[in-house]
């Protein structure tokens, strides 16, 4: 007896000729079924590779630009701009704070100044010996002006000359001292400002330490809080700020001017104009650039008040000690 369909003996045992053509399609099939399945496995692990590659670099852009936003723990108050600015009475002009998350709220109790009302704006390093003499020659002339209410002063510490105080950085120490004392009490730093170019070191020096700093900042008269304030010049806490606040100004723009960037200091603005000094420093040469800065922001406004002419009563200027 034969097989039917291929010949083959029946009952031998021996897989027929259809059979194993079955058999053959069936492991082709079987083959075929596994590419496609690791081309799918392929296709997924290729899709979640690009996904985990997508979702670093968000992540990773997210840490960036999070990371290039200043810490607002970082950051002083009232120092808008990265300045203080002072007004009547010598005290911090209201409106002029930072949000941060500094536990100190001072009160200001100075109003904005008016229209007419002078704008006195002073880049300084307080290891800057040139900042020193304009200092002395005009400080006197600024507090009458300021105290008055006839000028506003808004000062900027910045730290340019931290290299040359032996490696204790004394410029950037003493500017994050600045920021400590417009934190925690703003009222005094205009005396506070006065006090550090009284005690200015002379530059290729060591400069006061971080304990003699907080000694000055004590002595100053009305100066509040000075636990927070030493706690703060001790632990060098806007020692960052202040290096964000030097490359911005050296950088630019200066708002308010045509001033492009900070070339040196001292660097003096009066109504957005720059004061271009001579040396040595003489009060009358500065006193005569406030009038005439202060004239020329009113000749285009009909009705603006009369150029300011304050004549304060001079005093002796403070000697450095």
């Amino acid at each position: 007896m034969t097989d039917n369909d291929n010949g083959s003996p029946s009952g031998s045992g021996r897989p027929s000729r259809g059979d194993r053509r079955q058999v053959a399609r069936e492991k082709a099939r079987l083959a075929r079924a596994r590419q496609k399945a690791r081309a799918r496995r392929g296709r997924w692990a290729l899709i979640a590779g690009v996904a985990v590659v997508v979702v670093a670099l968000i992540v990773g852009v997210g840490y960036a630009v999070v990371s290039s936003v200043p810490d607002a723990a970082t950051n002083p108050r009232n120092m808008a701009g990265n300045g203080i600015t002072i007004g009547k009475g010598l005290k911090l002009v209201s409106g002029d704070s930072t949000t941060t998350s500094a536990s100190a709220d001072p009160t200001s109790t100075a109003t904005a100044g008016s229209a007419d009302t002078v704008k006195i704006s002073i880049y300084l390093d307080y290891l800057c010996p040139v900042c020193g003499g304009f200092e002395k020659a005009n400080n006197d002339y600024i507090k009458g002006l300021v105290q008055s209410g006839a000028a506003t002063v808004e000062y900027h510490p910045i730290a340019i000359l931290t290299n040359s105080s032996l490696g204790t950085k004394y410029s950037q120490r003493a500017a994050a001292s600045a920021a400590c004392v417009a934190t925690y009490s703003p009222d005094s730093f205009f005396d506070f400002n006065t006090a550090m170019f009284d005690r200015q070191p002379e530059e290729q020096t060591a400069g006061l330490t971080n304990a003699q700093l907080v000694t000055l900042i004590k002595g100053v008269s009305g100066i509040t809080d000075t636990d927070k304030i030493q706690k703060c010049v001790t632990d060098q806490t806007y020692a960052p700020w202040v290096l964000t606040a030097t490359q911005q100004a050296l950088t630019g723009p200066l708002d308010g001017t045509d001033v492009k960037k900070v070339a040196g200091t001292p660097t003096v603005l009066v109504n957005g104009q720059q004061y271009k000094y001579t040396t040595p420093f003489t009060n009358e040469e500065f006193s005569n650039f406030i009038v005439t800065a202060a004239g020329n922001s009113y000749t285009d406004t009909a009705t603006a008040t009369p150029t300011p002419t304050p004549t304060p009563t001079p005093t002796k200027s403070s000697k450095k000690k």
